[in-house]
């Protein structure tokens, strides 16, 4: 790795790890869900990460780069958690909640790297890379926000399971 370029080509291989890890992922914790609204929200976000790696696909398209090669090790783990929490013996509320956290922290690590991408792109002159990622990051917060709203009422359930 020699300069800001080459980074932001690794950083961006991370991030497409991550989204295809989390492709993947989301339909097993949509089906593990209990609250109809949280299956709908892990459904409704595997759409948008198909359409995240698109755009991360025509990144990489511009950049004559190859997407793969790197895999991202801190997804595998936050996946790892999550199918913990899926093989978990709980109450389904209690199940949800914990579904939610490891939900949450997904949201929270593809927000910091889209906008650690998106600031390369910006110091790089990048601008239409800068967009598209810009629109990731706000689906990103979005889905945290969403999550986050979801998790008061699946929390007030959990504490009384």
């Amino acid at each position: 790795m020699k300069n800001l370029h080459d980074l932001y080509v690794e950083q961006l291989r991370d991030l497409y790890s991550a989204e295809t890890q989390l492709v993947e992922a989301l339909p097993k914790m949509a089906q593990a869900a209990a609250n109809p609204q949280l299956q709908q929200g892990f459904v409704k976000h595997l759409a948008q990460t198909q359409q995240q790696v698109q755009r991360l696909e025509t990144v990489f398209a511009d950049l004559g780069e190859a997407p793969g090669g790197h895999t991202c090790k801190a997804m595998q783990g936050l996946i790892a958690e999550g199918n913990e929490m899926i093989q978990e013996q709980a109450a389904p509320e209690v199940k949800d909640a914990g579904l939610i956290a490891c939900a949450q922290r997904v949201e929270h690590y593809e927000i910091a790297g889209y906008g650690t991408v998106a600031r390369y792109a910006e110091v790089l002159g990048r601008q239409g890379h800068l967009e598209v990622l810009r629109v990731s990051e706000n689906e990103e917060k979005a889905t945290d926000s969403e999550l986050s709203l979801l998790a008061e009422t699946i929390n007030q359930a959990a504490a009384r399971a």
